[in-house]
């Protein structure tokens, strides 16, 4: 039909996060290698007046959060080659603890804990943890590691946020605590809504919408994949692919008129 698709998460085109990517790219770590992510607290039945959808199929923690960790990394690695996973559910059932619903029992349908291996096309591998199981919140957790250095990438379900890197030599980065050089974030900061503008001005100018249909399609397949290595407990490949994502204009402004 000729149509454009833009889809979420968006959050990936803020400042931290291309912040970070523009540190990649002018090789301040290095080749990059791996990564390691990581979401996990208690779950969203703590706060949530209605949290069924949550834990039912097509949801948990890999489904509710993982498109902005896959997405971040998958704008950082390219496409995604194959998966493994493993995940846990910490009780059959859970109960509503706020909202008019308090005390509400229901079934639990997904793993609440989700522990992921990825291998891209182009080289490279992370590890990510999805989980609703943990008192000890970790959000926004995102570690990419070079020949060169480890570079600390913003929560990728926030816009902006500390870019920080390390160089410690071998055996200081065993004996002494790691030191931090902070990268200064650049770009204009503006919250929710960077997607669909970029997808107006692309439907205006031509071109693809950063936030494509197609990537977005490639991180649900990774889901799905992640899925279903958990349950079928094996490698799974993934058959899509996306375009490498290009870094958001140095001029871009949000605030410009688009019509």
């Amino acid at each position: 039909a000729g149509l454009l698709v833009g889809v979420a998460p968006d959050t990936v085109l803020g400042p931290g996060v291309q912040t970070a990517r523009r540190a990649i790219a002018r090789g301040d770590i290095g080749e990059p290698l791996s990564a390691q992510t990581i979401m996990q607290y208690i779950g969203p039945d703590i706060f949530h007046p209605s949290p069924e959808f949550l834990f039912a199929k097509g949801a948990g923690p890999l489904f509710d959060m993982g498109p902005c960790y896959l997405t971040a990394l998958i704008h950082i690695f390219g496409s995604v080659e194959s998966v493994a996973a493993v995940g846990s559910k910490s009780r059959a059932t859970r109960i509503v603890q706020t909202g008019d619903r308090v005390g509400t029992e229901f079934t639990v349908e997904v793993p609440t804990h989700v522990s992921a291996i990825v291998q891209y096309v182009d080289g490279g591998v992370s590890q990510s943890v999805f989980s609703f199981d943990s008192p000890l919140a970790k959000m926004g957790v995102v570690e990419i590691t070079g020949t060169g250095g480890t570079i600390l990438v913003p929560d990728p379900n926030r816009f902006t946020g500390d870019v920080k890197i390390t160089r410690a030599p071998a055996l200081e980065a065993i004996t002494d605590e790691a030191k931090w050089h902070t990268v200064p974030v650049q770009g204009v900061y503006a919250e929710r809504g960077i997607g669909v503008l970029d997808l107006a001005r692309a439907a205006r100018d031509g071109g693809t919408p950063l936030a494509s249909g197609e990537l977005a399609l490639h991180v649900l397949d990774t889901m799905v994949a992640i899925d279903k290595a958990v349950t079928e407990r094996r490698t799974v490949p993934v058959d899509s692919r996306t375009d490498r994502i290009p870094l958001v204009a140095d001029d871009f402004d949000p605030y410009a008129a688009t019509l």
